[in-house]
């Protein structure tokens, strides 16, 4: 089994990664699209991808992740190996898709609004009665290009599918023995000694002559070159700075107390339990007829003996996300249920039990088991929230106007951003080196790939004009511009200076080092009783003893069919170390804490590895063809 995740661990995160992060996109397939010049890409259960439906489908997940991270650099979305993994995508997809649909898998109402509710998104949305605010909704699901009801049906789909892994990896269970083997070989210890050759040791014999330092110049041109830099100087506007201009009164804030109290202090929520006889709104009438029949006669048991609720909800609801918890689903809030189940809930006293309701899931027998009523807290005990609320509410509104003033002010006196700083009270922030790719360590406006093109762009360069309003992220807007720039070019000798010796000691260092680690190592083995090495020392993956991770990893894989077995190791500018193992020593004795986590950690890796065969499996079963070849 950890062969078998050795050999696929690339795939393996791959695919935690689809079931850990579900994706709320999916891109539809139209079996009628097809035509003959559409290149088919993959097959599975003999229905195509076309290359059109890949280009789709990536385009789809591109725009998803830029909206997310709107930093992220082009190139690395449309690189060949983002391409495959989208392409991945769409197979998993479909072999999972027909996966479900053999094996009927479904997902309940319940199930879908309990995991509505868990996105944080859509769980902000409540207003003050505890129902959603539908206009808000619709928006947020419409800034990925999505109807709710679009986007709803996606989920429930991304459920269902999930289902199918799902059912494999909450099943995986490990035994006291596969745990104490797995772990004596990973947390194996072994008995060794390790002689370090720093190359500093050796710095004093290194004196290099002026042609020693122009031949390693000249040999190492590329560690000298430089990439085209600029000094810029930019401004930001974003919510932040707009609030900043932004003067509340008192009658204000005590407006919107009155207005908001009740919301700001929470929705109310309300516990039900339901029985529910499942029965599609498209069932023919004698059937949803005989399924409200049996919901009237469940009716009458429950009445007759309220506390058997729970009970009859477990032997007899259809919901399977609520059944086996006697048919409760917890506390909700307005607009969290379908609406017939929601007026039902909303109009009664608790401890009530309903009359038969009806939905297009079928029929519900409800009992409401709690209320939760908001405390309206006190003025000044909301002052600072209101205070925040209020100014982000404004800025908000203003930012529209705000952002159209500031694209004309840095457009018209486009010599200096002065002027536009001035006007909004923002700080022009300078900052030298930039260059044209996004530097590791850069935040901020210096990450967006956008706005070091617009700094970049010729006209910029050359007029040292500002740029245009550059949007980074949803209100969050910046300009910036040139003050000095230098083109990309290899600095002269006499530019690097003492750094050129600097490096050229330290390469000769390091060799020399080698050298004599490794003429050691040969005559040490030749004669063991000659090697003078350290005292020997206990290592394992839990015990590194601040060791160069190259030696601890050598220390490890060394064979251990002959022992003693000597390794050699570079450790680049900082040397040599040779390492002699002398045997395998004993794992010690582990505590139950620590036995219980690396049994928690083993586990996973099983699941990991049964959900990776049955996937492999599933691709088999459903005649899985990928006709375009991985990315090398």
């Amino acid at each position: 089994m950890f062969e078998s995740i050795r050999k696929h661990s690339k795939f393996v995160m791959i695919l935690l990664f689809l079931l850990i992060i579900p994706s709320f996109i999916f891109v539809g397939v139209n079996q009628n699209y097809f035509t003959e010049s559409s290149q088919t890409v993959a097959r599975v259960d003999g229905h195509d991808i076309t290359q059109q439906d890949w280009d789709n489908a990536h385009r789809a997940e591109s725009d998803r992740l830029r909206a997310q991270n709107p930093t992220m650099d082009a190139k690395l979305l449309d690189s060949p190996e983002a391409r495959y993994a989208t392409l991945e995508k769409l197979v998993r997809d479909r072999v999972l898709a027909a996966a479900a649909a053999k094996m009927h898998l479904t997902t309940p109402d319940a199930q879908l609004v309990r995991t509505l509710r868990e996105i944080p998104a859509i769980a902000s949305l409540q207003k003050p009665d505890g129902s959603l605010d539908a206009e808000a909704y619709k928006a947020l699901v419409g800034s990925q290009g999505m109807t709710p009801e679009g986007f709803e049906a996606n989920l429930r789909r991304e459920l269902a599918l999930n289902q199918v892994l799902g059912s494999v990896s909450s099943t995986s269970f490990t035994t006291a023995a596969q745990l104490q083997q797995a772990m004596d070989a990973l947390y194996q210890r072994r008995e060794i000694q390790v002689a370090r050759f720093d190359a500093s040791a050796f710095a004093g014999k290194v004196q290099p002559t002026e042609a020693e330092l122009k031949a390693f110049y000249e040999a190492h041109t590329n560690q000298f070159k430089q990439p085209e830099a600029a000094t810029v100087e930019y401004v930001q506007l974003d919510l932040a700075a707009v609030q900043q201009g932004i003067v509340l009164s008192e009658d204000d804030l005590r407006t919107y107390y009155k207005e908001n109290a009740a919301r700001l202090a929470g929705p109310e929520e309300r516990r039900a339990s339901h029985i529910l006889i499942n029965a599609a709104k498209d069932l023919p009438a004698a059937e949803r007829e005989k399924a409200k029949a049996k919901a009237e006669q469940l009716l009458a048991q429950v009445r007759k003996d309220p506390k058997s609720f729970a009970q009859v909800a477990k032997a007899n609801s259809q919901d399977p996300g609520s059944a086996a918890n006697g048919g409760d689903l917890g506390y909700f809030g307005r607009e969290a249920m379908v609406k017939p189940f929601e007026e039902a809930v909303f109009k009664m006293k608790q401890g009530d039990i309903s009359d038969v309701v009806e939905s297009d899931f079928g029929f519900h027998i409800i009992e409401l088991t709690g209320i939760k009523q908001p405390k309206v807290p006190s003025f000044e005990e909301m002052r600072p929230k209101l205070e925040a609320d209020l100014k982000q509410q404004q800025a908000q509104r203003k930012f529209a106007e705000a952002a159209e003033a500031f694209s004309n002010a840095v457009y018209e006196q486009s010599e200096s951003l002065k002027p536009v700083a001035e006007k909004f009270k923002l700080s022009i922030h300078k900052v030298e080196n930039v260059t044209r790719e996004p530097a590791p360590d850069a935040q901020g406006p210096l990450a967006n790939k956008r706005f070091l093109e617009a700094l970049f762009s010729a006209d910029s360069l050359e007029n040292k004009r500002n740029t245009d309003a550059v949007e980074l992220a949803p209100s969050n807007l910046v300009a910036g511009r040139v003050l000095s720039y230098a083109p990309a070019h290899t600095q002269s000798m006499d530019e690097v200076g003492e750094k050129l010796k600097q490096l050229y000691v330290a390469h000769q260092s390091a060799e020399l080092a080698k050298q004599e680690g490794k003429a050691k190592m040969a005559e040490w083995k030749a004669k063991p009783e000659a090697a003078q090495l350290p005292a020997a020392v206990e290592v394992g993956r839990d015990q590194a003893r601040d060791l160069p991770r190259e030696v601890l990893d050598a220390a490890l894989r060394a064979p251990t069919n002959a022992l003693p077995a000597w390794e050699g190791v570079d450790l680049g500018n900082a040397g040599y170390a040779v390492i002699k193992v002398n045997r395998i020593a004993q794992r010690p004795a582990q505590d139950a804490q620590v036995l219980e986590q690396q049994k928690a950690q083993f586990t996973q890796w099983s699941s990991m590895a049964e959900v990776m065969a049955y996937y492999e499996q599933l691709k088999k079963t459903f005649k899985v063809q990928i006709k375009v070849p991985r990315p090398q």
